[in-house]
């Protein structure tokens, strides 16, 4: 059961009676949050709440998996990302000091603030502020792309926002993939000295492979950090500069429930009460995660390791991104982007880049084949690639399945 003041806050919403009555909650499931909705959120609160704009409907940043609408406070997510900001051990003092934020993330995310912006009385048409904090940068899907007029821009609007602070401070909101493209691109064009470096980085927006947060912190003399959340959530956890996670569980709490026997690999279980309007109790938020003993102890929580959906069944059991994305590590630090492709019932394929674009050496094509192989129980061939292509929603994929035709 919950705990009572949990229960206190739940007890009136429809889709949770029946739980309150039997005096068990079972895990909720996505579907069920969607099934009825929203009459099964519905309390005379929260009517009103929808009358008078404190709260709206909004959808899930849905990627490689389904969209889900669902009922939060204007700027939810954001007034959350700010106030983690704000509170981050390695962050805060740059954020009360005054440092303004550049965001380089997908073209999706900047369209997205720019049709907010439109709806504003006297708008600038393609307006990029979020607010008088956050400057979104990206205007191309694919960031392999940028031409050089596409870096000078955004390393412009960089120096502008640098320069409106005493100190030269900034702080940079990212993909780590969006920022190592950026990276790349600034050494191959002898851009560095108009690149302002910032007080901080967070990546934040989907799993950042540990060759591109290497890369990353060997670029820049400041805290990388990498914070996890979601649309329907806020923010939960949060690393330091050396990479460990951190509880950020304000008004939540998590459960960690095996996805197989022996696999450590967890399911990520969540009771929040952050949101007044949509509160959700026992939730999967579809995320797994690995812990530094396999126990189910979220204060031992190490890695953040991909989507449950996404897991690839092997004869070993399941593997997640991150279990691919270590290996990879293991055998070369220069390989940036790579993706899995199952080519058959018994076969598949890995595709990469590096960072300096030259193909891994003969043996370590070999070591990386046969590490794959004995990982996945399927036969596996390497492929250098000069690139890879992004999703429609400006994100990598790791792993796909045989064309069907």
């Amino acid at each position: 059961m919950p705990s009572a003041d949990v229960l206190d806050k739940v007890r009136d919403i429809p889709i949770y009676r029946a739980s309150v009555e039997r005096g068990h909650f079972p895990i909720l499931e996505k579907p069920e949050i969607a099934r009825g909705f929203p009459d099964n959120w519905m309390t005379p609160r929260l009517a009103r709440a929808l009358e008078t704009g404190e709260a709206e409907f909004v959808l899930s940043t849905g990627t490689n998996h389904a969209r889900m609408q669902i009922i939060r406070p204007p700027y939810f997510l954001l007034r959350s990302y700010y106030r983690l900001w704000q509170e981050h051990p390695e962050l805060g003092a740059s954020w009360h000091a005054g440092a303004r934020r550049v965001s380089l993330t997908t073209v999706l995310a900047t369209e997205h603030v720019a049709r907010v912006n439109a709806r504003r009385p006297g708008a600038t048409p393609g307006e990029r502020w979020l607010d008088d904090r956050t400057l979104y940068l990206n205007r191309r899907l694919d960031p392999a792309d940028w031409a050089r007029e596409d870096v000078e821009r955004m390393l412009g609007e960089i120096r502008e926002v640098a320069g409106a602070h005493p100190d030269g401070a900034y702080l940079l909101d990212c993909s780590g993939y969006h920022l190592a493209h950026l990276v790349r691109k600034v050494s191959a064009w002898g851009l560095w000295d108009g690149f302002p470096r910032p007080a901080g980085i967070v990546h934040a927006y989907e799993y950042t492979p540990l060759n591109v947060r290497a890369y990353l912190r060997s670029h820049f003399d400041c805290p990388v950090v990498d914070l996890f959340g979601s649309t329907e959530l806020g923010y939960l956890f949060y690393s330091d500069a050396e990479g460990r996670y951190r509880p950020y569980l304000t008004d939540m709490s998590v459960e960690l429930i095996p996805v197989a026997p022996g696999s450590g690999i967890h399911s990520l279980i969540v009771t929040s009460v952050r949101n007044p309007y949509m509160p959700l109790v026992r939730y999967r938020s579809g995320d797994c995660v690995r812990t530094r003993d396999g126990s189910t102890d979220p204060e031992r929580i190490v890695s953040f390791c991909g989507r449950e959906k996404e897991l690839l069944p092997t004869p070993q059991g399941p593997v997640a991104q991150a279990d691919l994305d270590s290996l990879i590590t293991g055998v070369s630090d220069r390989v940036f982007l790579h993706h899995l492709r199952l080519t058959g019932d018994d076969t598949c394929l890995l595709a990469y880049t590096t960072f300096d674009d030259v193909p891994l050496a003969p043996d370590e094509t070999a070591r990386l084949a046969a590490d794959v192989t004995a990982l996945t129980g399927r036969s596996c061939q390497v492929e250098h690639r000069a690139r890879l292509p992004i999703g429609r929603s400006g994100k990598y994929a790791w792993l796909s399945a045989p064309d069907p035709s």
